[in-house]
């Protein structure tokens, strides 16, 4: 009989199995990141680690290209913790499957009645998806978390471009970079703004002084 492999991460405490599946979902190594966290979950159900390996191991099942699996994770977050800080995001993710499930069904039926309508729904979904992520971002800059804050509403100008909350990332990003001490990015979400959204509303705060808008507006978050 070949004796049992030998688990690397026997004694492994719930902060390192979390630290080590974070580092492998930025390798992108879905599979290994997964196989971390249910054993973090398995090993330390209670606590903020396995609360957080629920909703990263739902990501991770996603990007693997497990989508049943995502949803699974996703609504087990949602029963087990309905009124979790966070639960939103589990919704969120659930729409974020089902979205590019239904966007390649929609692809294959151009032509079908229901196409316009169906387009109209979809629109309406990438702008609440868009809107959603803003939320976030706003979230942290009430927070001073500014690289987060950054970080999501960069997000949305990537990947929902036609979306109207595109003119509050782009805010966003301006205000964190500048708090951030990072002229040259913060400059440079500025020239898209004003590119873009020339009679933003976020100008409307600038006077005669040698003020930038942006430090000027004092959004009422």
């Amino acid at each position: 009989m070949l004796p049992a492999e030998k688990d690397e991460t026997a004694g492994w405490s719930a902060q390192r199995l979390y630290g080590e599946a974070k580092d492998e979902m930025g390798l992108r190594n879905w599979e290994k990141a997964i196989k971390l966290l249910e054993q973090l979950e398995a090993r330390y159900p209670y606590g903020r680690y396995a609360q957080q390996a629920q909703l990263d191991v739902a990501y991770a099942y996603w990007k693997s290209g497990e989508r049943a699996s995502a949803i699974s994770a996703a609504d087990r977050f949602i029963k087990l913790y309905p009124n979790h800080s966070n639960v939103d995001y589990a919704y969120y993710l659930k729409g974020l499957v089902n979205f590019n499930e239904n966007q390649g069904l929609f692809a294959r039926f151009p032509e079908s009645k229901y196409a316009e309508d169906s387009s109209a729904r979809m629109r309406y979904l990438v702008n609440s998806l868009a809107q959603n992520e803003v939320h976030v971002a706003r979230y942290y800059m009430k927070r001073t978390a500014y690289v987060a804050a950054a970080n999501r509403a960069q997000y949305v100008v990537q990947n929902y471009a036609q979306a109207p909350a595109i003119e509050e990332a782009l805010f966003i990003m301006v205000k964190a970079y500048d708090a951030l001490g990072m002229p040259e990015l913060r400059d440079a979400a500025d020239r898209v703004m004003r590119k873009n959204f020339p009679d933003s509303r976020y100008f409307a705060g600038k006077t005669g002084r040698d003020v930038p808008w942006w430090k000027l507006w004092d959004p009422d978050w």
